[in-house]
């Protein structure tokens, strides 16, 4: 492994895994915090259909998808505070119609010859430099975004009621939480996949909550966690020709199956 670090692709691939799993870590434990795994979940898959509709329209890949999983974000997020008896129902029909809307673009896509597994289950050895300005983009904005209204969002993630009262605008910062899902999904596509996504968001910030007092920490420890797994998971890819996003999710899962036996025996 040592010698393919002289590789650009190597290079690329490795500093994409630890700008995914710093965003993953961040925006996983917001997710995990305020309940939303499975809104994040309808998110990752309706971005399929943006993958489509930017093949169709010859459009960069990330552009395309993200403007879909934004929309579907902003639509999740308006059902979640208008309509939340029927949460699942519209979580489920966007999901669908997300991934019907991409599968028929791309029938209609002329001269179509993309292989569309690496977006299902990852491709993180063919990230590009102008992925990694994206990546690094949103992790900086996640970054400022923090800086900013930390203690508003540490409030609408623990008690919204409370929040509500003490006149923090809660349908905001919701919504704002639901966008940065959808981003973060977006890049986490490149690394591991739409399928496998919610893993990557949720076992590091999992072990982490279980070790960390405050949310700041948890963010922290999910990030080191996660950058950990994508890094050990990019290697065994490497070493054994595995595909690249199941390796990281095993190992993730390796790990917080580990976790676990260790808790219990003590």
């Amino acid at each position: 492994m040592i010698e393919a670090l002289s590789y650009q692709f190597i290079q690329n691939a490795i500093i994409a895994g630890v700008l995914v799993s710093l965003v993953s870590g961040i925006i996983g434990s917001l997710v995990v915090v305020n309940r939303m795994v499975f809104l994040a979940g309808g998110i990752a898959h309706a971005a399929y259909g943006g993958i489509g509709l930017a093949l169709f329209l010859s459009l960069p890949i990330f552009l395309g998808t993200a403007i879909f999983a934004v929309l579907a974000a902003l639509i999740m997020a308006f059902v979640t505070l208008k309509q939340k008896e029927r949460l699942d129902t519209f979580i489920g029909l966007i999901w669908a119609v997300g991934m019907a809307v991409g599968i028929i673009f791309v029938d209609l896509t002329p001269g179509y010859n993309v292989d569309l597994m690496s977006y299902l289950f990852g491709s993180i050895l063919a990230v590009e430099q102008s992925d990694l300005y994206f990546m690094g983009s949103l992790l900086a904005l996640i970054v400022l975004v923090l800086i900013i209204w930390y203690p508003k969002i540490l409030a609408v993630s623990y008690d919204s009621q409370y929040a509500a009262l003490s006149g923090i605008n809660v349908p905001f910062f919701y919504a704002l939480i639901l966008v940065l899902a959808a981003l973060s999904v977006v890049v986490a596509i490149k690394v591991v996949g739409l399928i496998l996504v919610i893993a990557l968001l949720t076992i590091p910030v999992y072990i982490a909550q279980e070790l960390c007092a405050s949310l700041l920490k948890m963010m922290l420890l999910s990030g080191i966690l996660a950058s950990f797994f994508t890094l050990s998971g990019l290697w065994l890819s490497y070493t054994f020709n595995l595909t690249s996003g199941a390796s990281i999710i095993l190992t993730s899962a390796l790990f917080f199956m580990l976790f676990l036996l260790l808790r219990r025996s003590r």
